[in-house]
């Protein structure tokens, strides 16, 4: 269960109808938001007089007396539903995610492992060949586990901008349905 999410998108006067875009389908307002730990796609219902922002951080879990700007979690949704502006802030807020849980996914690399004879987790990063992958492992068996991204980045020559390869990965993953092998988002 997600604990935080992060607004993606604010509609004031809630969605439109897709048969006649002039028309309301719902007054209500509506914020789309992405969850922090399992990058869950939601609508949510902000409560009254709430202004919110692209990017903020909410609190979405079971506490209701926590929750001072989200009434509800109305549903989880599909990528195909978000709008094109939530569409467009979803790999910045991604990266932003990636970075203010920086440990988490330092971890993950340095624990990464083959998946099969022929292919490792680290692969399935996009713009991670065998060239990178092997490059990262080498540099992490010589020189010991990484400590941060940046780190990393110094160490791997070859690497720029692993946070940016990160959120890249996640947003592939919300993206896609039936993915055979999945690492950060749920089901």
């Amino acid at each position: 269960m997600e604990e935080y999410a992060y607004v993606l998108d604010y509609l004031s006067q809630g969605r439109t109808d897709p048969t006649n875009p002039r028309r309301p389908m719902r007054r209500e307002p509506i914020v789309l938001g992405v969850g922090e730990d399992q990058f869950k796609l939601f609508e949510l219902l902000p409560l009254k007089d709430v202004t919110l922002s692209i990017g903020d951080r909410v609190y979405i879990g079971k506490d209701i007396s926590m929750r001072d700007k989200i009434h509800s979690v109305r549903c989880r949704i599909g990528y195909h539903k978000l709008t094109n502006t939530a569409a467009a802030e979803l790999p910045f807020i991604l990266e932003d995610i990636v970075k203010s849980q920086e440990e988490r996914f330092v971890d993950f690399i340095n624990k990464a492992h083959p998946i099969n004879t022929r292919y490792h987790m680290l692969e399935l990063f996009p713009g991670m060949g065998k060239k990178m992958m092997w490059a990262v492992v080498n540099e992490m068996k010589t020189n010991g586990s990484y400590k941060s991204l940046k780190e990393m980045e110094d160490r791997i020559q070859i690497l720029h901008h692993p946070e940016r390869i990160i959120a890249r990965r996640i947003e592939y993953e919300i993206k896609e349905r039936n993915l055979k092998y999945r690492l950060f988002v749920a089901r």
